[in-house]
């Protein structure tokens, strides 16, 4: 690749794991998506010598175009406009229009909120504080606000200035403003000499990560030109993701690394095209009514069910039952049974799957029950011992016992993901 880039995340709230970092590996992703190589990312704190820092350092790694979030907002710790101008060499002006088309913004937000005595002397404080947004270097293009902050591309204007792209923190503004500028000339100009990529997505469940690396490793071998393949490997939410970037006249050679892996992991892979298991569930679901009933993951399920817009139309409900009397109360599962099984037991399972179609009307269920621990685990049932139910009306059904490794969240989220996989395939043995 001829052009590279470098990702600057500024905020002591996200270098001091405050607030997790989202806007890097979006930025990441957008860019690999482009052909733009990235060389690094980098977090610091709102001071400006160490946001001057890391410019210099992605500057002397000779990148073609840096991108920043954060530190455009109205307080004082809000610096990151000002220091790539000093950067730049560019001097910091005030824009009229802008600065106008900010307090336009503000009025509109002032509206919202109560009127009363003294609301004209707040919305000057406040548009002077946010005076200080308007204030662009100079030959910068704007990018208009999201919020109420705007972004700037600084372009570049030779060896060791590169061209700047400064965003804004929150990702709610940062992803709508990243699209409008990638069709700006400025940022165009900047990536003009990067290669032209494709990249797709295999995803797996149920294999672990050294069966792949050595089916990776083999087809080194049995597939031609296989080092046209830039192949990234990502362990997910217990799930191993396989993603590869190649030129579009390589595309035979990705072709045949996706029937390897079919070859090789027929069972395992579920997705060849990017799709989620959440996706191909919310698809399997249509038409359908489902119902979970949840002890360990407490809901985690029906959460991960109703992610998706227009979930109401199949999911009916749910049940946390924690306790055993929950268990019997109101899903119906004897009491007996418990006494005689355990609650984390198939039998519970299974029961607590019948009892969520019969409380709900539903036509497909899921149930969970199981040791997440630290504590509760015995030598017969160790913690991490989950059991899990598909069940659909009239059709098909699953029970699977698992033992699974981790903390107590590690449990609780792999559970979930199990749970989704368990269903895909019911569903899919349906159709």
């Amino acid at each position: 690749m001829s052009v590279r880039a470098g990702i600057v995340v500024t905020g002591t709230e996200v270098l001091t794991g405050r607030v997790q970092d989202r806007n890097g590996p979006f930025v990441a992703d957008r860019l690999l998506e482009l052909g733009v190589e990235l060389a690094h990312i980098t977090i610091c704190g709102d001071r400006p010598a160490d946001i001057e820092a890391q410019l210099r350092f992605l500057a002397g790694e000779g990148v073609d175009l840096i991108v920043t979030s954060g530190g455009l907002g109205p307080t004082a710790d809000d610096m990151t406009v000002a220091v790539v101008a000093r950067f730049c060499g560019r001097e910091l002006i005030l824009d009229a229009a802008l600065e106008a088309k900010i307090a336009e913004i503000l009025t509109r937000l002032m509206a919202r909120r109560a009127t009363g005595p003294g609301n004209d002397a707040d919305f000057e404080s406040v548009l002077a504080a946010n005076r200080k947004q308007a204030m662009i270097p100079a030959g910068a293009v704007v990018l208009d606000p999201v919020g109420t902050a705007p972004g700037v591309i600084v372009p570049g204007d030779g060896p060791g200035r590169p061209t700047v792209l400064v965003l804004p923190g929150p990702p709610r503004e940062l992803q709508p403003m990243w699209r409008t500028a990638t069709e700006t000339p400025a940022l165009q100009q900047a990536i003009a000499g990067r290669t032209q990529y494709r990249q797709d997505t295999v995803r797996m469940f149920g294999l672990p990560e050294s069966e792949l690396a050595e089916t990776l490793r083999d087809g080194e071998h049995v597939i031609d030109a296989f080092d046209r393949l830039e192949i990234t490997t990502c362990l997910r939410r217990g799930e191993l993701e396989i993603v590869t970037r190649y030129e579009p006249d390589a595309a035979p050679v990705y072709d045949r690394l996706v029937e390897l892996l079919r070859e090789r992991h027929r069972e395992e892979v579920f997705s060849t095209d990017g799709a989620l298991v959440d996706d191909q569930v919310a698809e399997l679901l249509s038409g359908r009514r489902i119902a979970t009933a949840e002890s360990c993951t407490a809901g985690l399920v029906a959460a991960r069910l109703t992610e998706r817009p227009g979930s109401s139309a199949y999911v009916i409900g749910g049940a946390v039952v924690y306790a055993n009397d929950a268990k019997t109360e109101l899903l119906g599962v004897p009491a007996e049974l418990i006494a005689a099984e355990g609650a984390v037991s198939e039998g519970v399972a299974e029961a607590m799957a019948d009892g969520a179609l019969h409380r709900f009307s539903a036509d497909t269920a899921i149930a969970i029950t199981g040791i997440a621990g630290p504590g509760g685990g015995t030598d017969a049932k160790p913690v991490g011992t989950v059991c899990f139910c598909v069940k659909v009306r009239g059709g098909a059904s699953a029970i699977r016992t698992m033992r699974l490794p981790g903390s107590r969240a590690d449990i609780r989220e792999r559970s979930t993901t199990i749970a989704m996989h368990l269903l895909r395939r019911v569903l899919t043995s349906e159709e």
